[in-house]
C-alpha cells in the first residue's frame, strides 16, 4: 500500500503545495478574533486534502476514458448546479453554495475539473477531423451550459474560469482560427445583449472597474484599492507575521479568502511574494512537463486544462490584489480559505499522479536537467 500510494508521486509539486500551505496558514493564524478557529478549520481540510491526494493518486483512472462515464459524471455536475435553485444557500448576492451544516460545498469547483477531463476525451478522440465548425460547436455546448448556470448565480469568477478552460483546451487541440472569430462575433452580440438586459449594477460596476480598478475608491474599486495598500505597505520584507495592519484592522476585506496574497504579501513582503510566485511556477511548470510526456491526447490535454485551470485562477486573484483586474471573487489556489476548493484542488493534482503512474513516458533525447526528471 506504501508503495501504492508514493510510487511516480511528483516531490516537486509536493514540496510546493506544502509550502503555499504553509504560508496560508501563517497567515490566517495572524488573524487575532477568528485566526484560530480558521486556522483550525483550514488545517483539517488541508489535512484531508492531502490525504485525497495521495488516495486518488493510487486510484487507476482508466475507465474515465469511456464516454458513458464522463457523460455521468456532466450530467450529475449540472445537476448539482440546477440543485442550488431550490436548495442553494446565498452568501454575499450569490447562490453559489449547498450548505450541508457541517460544512458547504460549491458544485462551481467540481464542474472545472469535470469540464477539463470532458473536453479532454472528446478532443483526444477528434485531434485529425477538429477543425471541423461541428466540433467547435459541440464543445461549446459542453461549456456553455455550465457557464450559464454559474452566471446566473452570480458567480463571476467561476464563470470566467469555465470560459478560460474551454477557450484554452480547444485552441491547444487546433480549432480553426476562422471558427474562432465567428464565436467571438456572435460571443460579442451575446455580450452586447446581457449588458443591456441581464447585468446587474453592481456587476456593471465591477466590468467598469476593469479598465481603471482604482478609479472608485469608494465605490466598485475600493476592495482592490485597500488591496494594493495592503501588498505596497509590506516592502521589501513584509511587517512580520501577525502585524499586517490592513488585514487585522479589517481595512482589508476578505482577507482569508480573495485576497489573501495581499495579507501574505503585507505580512511577508515583496519577497515573501516572489516566493509565492515561485511555488506556483513550480506546480505550473511540473504539470506541463508531465503532461507532455504522457502517452496518449487525452492524458496530455487534461494536463493542459488543468495548467489553465490553476493559471487563470492565479493570473485573475493575484490581478484583482494588485489592482489590475476587478474583483470577481475568484480564490487563490492552495492558499484561500476554504474546503470545496481546496479538495478538488488537490483532487486534480492526485488524478494527474494517477494518469503519471499508469502512462508509458515518452522521453525525448538530450533530456533536460534534474529538475525535468
Amino acid at each position: 500500500m506504501h508503495n501504492t500510494l508514493f510510487k511516480k508521486i511528483d516531490w516537486w509539486i509536493v514540496v510546493a503545495l506544502i509550502s503555499l500551505f504553509g504560508l496560508s496558514l501563517s497567515t490566517i493564524s495572524s488573524f487575532s478574533d477568528i485566526g484560530g478557529t480558521l486556522f483550525f478549520r483550514q488545517l483539517i481540510w488541508i489535512g484531508i486534502s492531502i490525504t485525497a491526494f495521495f488516495v486518488v493518486s493510487a486510484i487507476d483512472f482508466s475507465f474515465l476514458k469511456q464516454s458513458k462515464i464522463l457523460m455521468s459524471l456532466y450530467l450529475i455536475g449540472v445537476g448539482l448546479l440546477v440543485s442550488l435553485i431550490f436548495i442553494g444557500s446565498t452568501n454575499k448576492g450569490a447562490t453559489s453554495w449547498i450548505d450541508f451544516g457541517f460544512f458547504s460545498f460549491q458544485p462551481s469547483d467540481l464542474l472545472k475539473l469535470i469540464l477539463i477531463l470532458i473536453l479532454a476525451k472528446y478532443l483526444a478522440r477528434r485531434h485529425i477531423e477538429i477543425r471541423s465548425l461541428k466540433h467547435l460547436l459541440i464543445t461549446t455546448l459542453y461549456f456553455i451550459i455550465p457557464f450559464t448556470l454559474i452566471f446566473l448565480q452570480p458567480d463571476f469568477g467561476s464563470a470566467i474560469i469555465l470560459f478560460c478552460i474551454w477557450f484554452g483546451m480547444i485552441l491547444v487541440a487546433g480549432i480553426s482560427k476562422k471558427h474562432l472569430l465567428l464565436m467571438f462575433t456572435i460571443g460579442l452580440g451575446v455580450f452586447m445583449v446581457m449588458w443591456t438586459f441581464v447585468f446587474k449594477e453592481y456587476q456593471k460596476d465591477r466590468l467598469r472597474s476593469f479598465v481603471d480598478p482604482l478609479s472608485d475608491i469608494q465605490g466598485a474599486g475600493y476592495n482592490a484599492y485597500q488591496s494594493v495598500i495592503a501588498v505596497g505597505s509590506g516592502q521589501l520584507v513584509g511587517k512580520g507575521v501577525g502585524y499586517g495592519t490592513q488585514s487585522r484592522l479589517h481595512f482589508l476585506p476578505e482577507y482569508e479568502t480573495d485576497f489573501i496574497f495581499a495579507a501574505t504579501s503585507e505580512e511577508w513582503g515583496f519577497i515573501g511574494s516572489l516566493i509565492i510566485l515561485l511555488l506556483f511556477g513550480i506546480i505550473l511548470i511540473r504539470i506541463l512537463i508531465i503532461g507532455y510526456r504522457m502517452h496518449s491526447n487525452f492524458e496530455l490535454l487534461f494536463a493542459v486544462g488543468l495548467f489553465l485551470y490553476f493559471m487563470s485562477h492565479i493570473i485573475i486573484n493575484i490581478g484583482m490584489n494588485i489592482g489590475v483586474m476587478p474583483v470577481t471573487g475568484v480564490t487563490l489556489p492552495f492558499m484561500s480559505y476554504g474546503g470545496s476548493h481546496l479538495l478538488v484542488e488537490c483532487i486534480a493534482l492526485g488524478m494527474l499522479m494517477s494518469f503519471r503512474k499508469q502512462s508509458r513516458f515518452v522521453f525525448k533525447d538530450n533530456s533536460p536537467d534534474v529538475f525535468l526528471q
